[in-house]
């Protein structure tokens, strides 16, 4: 195939492809956020950091479907535009036709494992932190008015009847007991002033008064104050806080084969673990397998003269198909049993040896018969015929 040609057909695909993934990830992710997040999360400032933790994983997982759909509305828009036939015109092969949507296709599995292995892990731990946040009532901003919050496992309490401004409160009532000192404090406020810092919350009390009761001699002291400040364990202006665990699709490529010995003592965590791996190492190979199907299916029961086919949408439902099959599979039976990935591994083989399968049979064209219907005579000359 000619240089010029090649590059037409890679970038043709390619731009295709890019649409699609688009038309894809944008839709996942915004309703992942919207599914996960509360409306409280907006005005928290942390839906910068999800996004950003979503979105490798979501693009690494759409795009196989993204090639295998793009090439299968170029080959189809290809098809009806008549350009297939023209380009089997100028004795060009199927192969040589489908060579720059398969460059394209290595291209795409080599960066779904940089995504998969390097980037997806290592910005995940942001969406893990967001929701660490939600679920903790961790973001001053996100607190509603005459709700009690629990934090540090029941050991503070934090009641606010009403915002005046995102971080100014009215009335305030704080609720903790210290394990050192062996005493409760009940803290009350008429106006609260939350202001971050690099590690925390700092909350400055104006206008209120501090019990304290001991929890051995139920001794009680009460003192008024003018100006109070206290620490609180919230989401601070340097980073989110920490959660104390951390999950195995957060783990590098080198971290994750490491830990396989250790999931093994467990049923469930070596679940996670054959459907992590899956993902990381099988799903950047779907791309191959899709492109391959779109371009077979295509080339097969597509009309190749111009006109409209009936099996022309044939290759988008099945691409769509095979792939949300492939993910409802690891997703759900390789936590069942690691058994499944063999059943798994044959269909990705047998969906690229039948692509394979019906595009070399397209490939393959018999040579017509030579017959020779005049009998030659002297040389150069024939005789005619009778």
């Amino acid at each position: 195939m000619p240089r010029l040609l090649f590059y037409y057909l890679f970038k043709r695909v390619g731009f295709s492809v890019l649409i699609v993934q688009l038309a894809l990830s944008v839709p996942v992710v915004l309703s992942y956020l919207l599914y996960q997040l509360p409306p409280a999360a907006v005005r928290g400032g942390l839906v910068i950091p999800a996004l950003v933790g979503v979105t490798p994983t979501v693009a690494y997982m759409t795009l196989p479907m993204a090639i295998g759909v793009g090439a299968a509305l170029e080959f189809s828009r290809m098809a009806s535009e008549g350009m297939i036939a023209v380009l089997y015109a100028l004795r060009l092969s199927v192969w040589s036709i489908c060579r720059p949507t398969l460059s394209l296709a290595a291209g795409v599995v080599v960066l779904g494992y940089i995504l998969a292995n390097i980037v997806a892990p290592h910005y995940s731990s942001n969406m893990q932190d967001v929701l660490n946040v939600v679920r903790n009532s961790l973001n001053h901003r996100m607190l509603d008015a005459a709700h009690f919050y629990t934090f540090s496992n029941g050991v503070k309490t934090l009641y606010i009847e009403r915002w005046i401004t995102p971080d100014i409160a009215a009335n305030l009532f704080i609720r903790q007991i210290s394990i050192e000192k062996m005493q409760e404090e009940t803290i009350t406020a008429a106006r609260a002033e939350f202001r971050r810092n690099e590690s925390g919350v700092i909350v400055a009390l104006s206008n209120g008064s501090i019990q304290t009761r001991s929890v051995t001699s139920n001794e009680v002291r009460i003192a008024n104050f003018d100006e109070y400040a206290m620490a609180l364990p919230m989401q601070g202006s340097g980073s989110l806080p920490d959660r104390g665990w951390k999950g195995v699709y957060e783990l590098s490529a080198g971290e994750f084969l490491s830990s396989l010995e250790l999931a093994k003592r467990d049923h469930r965590q070596f679940g996670e673990w054959m459907a992590e791996a899956a993902k990381r190492f099988g799903a950047p190979t779907l791309a191959l397998a899709h492109a391959l199907l779109a371009m077979a299916l295509t080339l097969t029961f597509g009309n190749i003269t111009g006109r409209r086919g009936a099996a022309g949408s044939l290759p988008i439902i099945a691409i769509p198909a095979a792939h949300i099959g492939f993910l409802v599979g690891l997703e759900s039976l390789l936590r069942i049993s690691a058994w499944f990935a063999i059943p798994l591994i044959a269909a990705v083989g047998a969906e690229i040896g039948v692509s394979a399968w019906l595009i070399g049979r397209l490939n393959y064209s018999p040579h017509a018969k030579r017959f020779d219907v005049l009998a030659p005579t002297t040389a150069g000359y024939a005789a005619p015929a009778a």
